[in-house]
Formats: structure tokens, C-alpha cells, sequence
């Protein structure tokens, strides 16, 4: 696809041809698909899947799989999922192909291929995690709805299903100040209806410099919709394309409302990106 410099005189940039999307994010779509390498990284719950309760039941949605399946067919391009999720949970529910590099809790966990994992622990670091949750445990099972998800650096204390805010406020709290508390030394990060402990500090924004500098990207679009996300949209440069799902404030440039309009975004960076490909043989 031969694109002028602002998009202007390429009819197949016409914003109008998709009324779905802000102009705006269209025209931002199709610049970067005529990018000469790169790198898809996305968050997973939240931004290309529904929430859902329990979060092994979680999927993304088909028209978004499917987009990214013919992304990653692509020449020059990369698929990517950056998640709090371990990676093999992030694996389970992201349905990929195992070269499909993963960046999994926050960062700590590093897959870029079947045979370069980087683990995210130490026995150290188990230890300390281990006992911070055996105190907490008791806080977590006297609130119905709270449970606890184990993580490989760590693990998370979920409210979602906490029956009021207060309650769920409540708990947090509690949890936090034990914590402080056991002095155990571990990060604490706050996301949506949930707070992780983890033994080592990491974020999303380290993990996608990680794949930034493996994988060689002179672009990136990262998107994702929660607090956490914000690490790695923080750390795009000129030239990239950061999205934010929902209404949180954000320091992307652009935004979409929800996974479906995610997934509707990822299309149109499909297609573009195979009438550049096309065009470029």
C-alpha cells in the first residue's frame, strides 16, 4: 500500500471507509501498517476478551483471535500477549501458536519461543511469596466471593465477586496492611478488583522493552484497559500506537470503548497491513 507521508491522498486511508472507528485511530492504524516491521503486543482480559468471572473461562473474542491469527501470517510481523496472567495461563486462554511470543505476570515471565522461556522466580523468592500468602489466607476465605490465584513470582487476591464495594475495599485494605506488616519485601500492585504480591518488581512496560530490543521492532501498537497496562503505554515511542480500552484515564493517544471495538481495530490493521504486504512484493 503506497501511503503518503499524512495519509491524505490514499483513498485506502479514507477514515469514512470504517465508520466504527475515530478517524483519528483509522488513519493512526493505517500509517502503522506500512511500517516495515512490527510488533502486535496486547493485553488479554479486558482488552481483547470480555471479563468474566472465572478467568480460565476466559477467551478472546473470534473476530479478534482471528485478526490476530492473520496478523502473525503475516511477513514482518509480530504477535504478542503482555498479561498479569502466568504464562501458562496466559497460553491456555490466548489460544495462540506456541511461537506467538508471551510476556506473563507483569513482566517477570518471558516467553519468546517454545525453547526461550526466562523463568520469573527464584526458591527465594517462593519462599517469601509462600509465607506472605499462608497469613493471608485467612483474611481472603472470610470474605465470600475473595479468592486467591497463584502466580509463579507471586499471587493475587481477587475482589470481583465481593459482594459490595465497601466489602471489597475492606479486604484490600486488610490484606495491604498484613502485608506491611510481615515486611516480606514483595511488590504490591493494584489493578482492577484485585491487588498482586509478586517477590520481584516488574511491570508490562519492562516486559515489552524486553520484546522491543529481541525482536527488533521499529513499531508497535500496544493496547490494553487496565492501570497496569499504563507501564507499557508509558514506554512507546514516536512512531508507535498505544490504545486504551475503556474509560480510565490513560496515557495513550487514542482510545476504543471495549474489546469488540478492539477487535474491530485489529481487523482494519489487518487488512491494511496485507494491501501493504501486497503491494510491496
Amino acid at each position: 500500500m503506497a501511503v503518503d507521508p499524512a495519509g491524505e491522498n490514499d483513498p485506502a486511508l479514507d477514515p469514512s471507509l470504517d465508520p466504527d472507528l475515530d478517524p483519528a485511530l483509522a488513519a493512526a492504524v493505517d500509517r502503522l501498517a506500512a511500517a516495515p516491521a512490527l510488533l502486535i503486543a496486547l493485553d488479554f482480559d479486558g482488552t481483547l476478551a470480555p471479563e468474566v468471572d472465572d478467568p480460565a473461562g476466559a477467551r478472546a473474542l473470534p473476530a479478534a483471535h482471528a485478526a490476530l491469527l492473520a496478523l502473525h501470517a503475516l511477513p514482518a510481523t509480530t504477535v504478542a500477549l503482555v498479561s498479569g496472567r502466568s504464562l501458562e495461563s496466559l497460553a491456555a486462554v490466548g489460544e495462540m501458536p506456541e511461537e506467538v511470543p508471551l510476556v506473563g505476570s507483569h513482566g517477570l515471565e518471558v516467553r519468546l519461543g517454545p525453547d526461550d522461556v526466562r523463568p520469573a522466580a527464584t526458591p527465594q523468592d517462593a519462599e517469601r511469596v509462600r509465607l506472605l500468602r499462608l497469613r493471608l489466607e485467612p483474611l481472603v476465605s472470610a470474605v465470600p466471593g475473595a479468592w486467591i490465584e497463584q502466580k509463579p513470582a507471586g499471587f493475587a487476591v481477587h475482589t470481583r465477586l465481593v459482594e459490595g464495594a465497601a466489602a471489597a475495599a475492606s479486604l484490600i485494605d486488610a490484606v495491604r496492611a498484613e502485608a506491611a506488616a510481615l515486611d516480606a519485601g514483595l511488590t504490591v500492585r493494584d489493578g482492577k478488583n484485585v491487588v498482586e504480591f509478586a517477590a520481584r518488581d516488574a511491570t508490562k512496560g519492562d516486559g515489552l522493552r524486553v520484546l522491543r530490543a529481541e525482536l527488533g521492532s521499529p513499531a508497535v501498537l500496544f493496547a490494553g484497559d487496565d492501570v497496569t497496562d499504563e507501564d507499557a503505554l508509558g514506554v512507546l515511542v514516536e512512531g508507535d500506537l498505544g490504545i486504551k480500552v475503556g474509560a480510565a484515564p490513560t496515557v495513550a493517544a487514542h482510545r476504543v470503548a471495549d474489546p469488540r471495538a478492539m477487535a474491530r481495530v485489529l481487523e482494519r490493521l489487518r487488512d491494511a497491513r496485507r494491501e501493504s504486504a501486497a503491494t510491496t512484493r
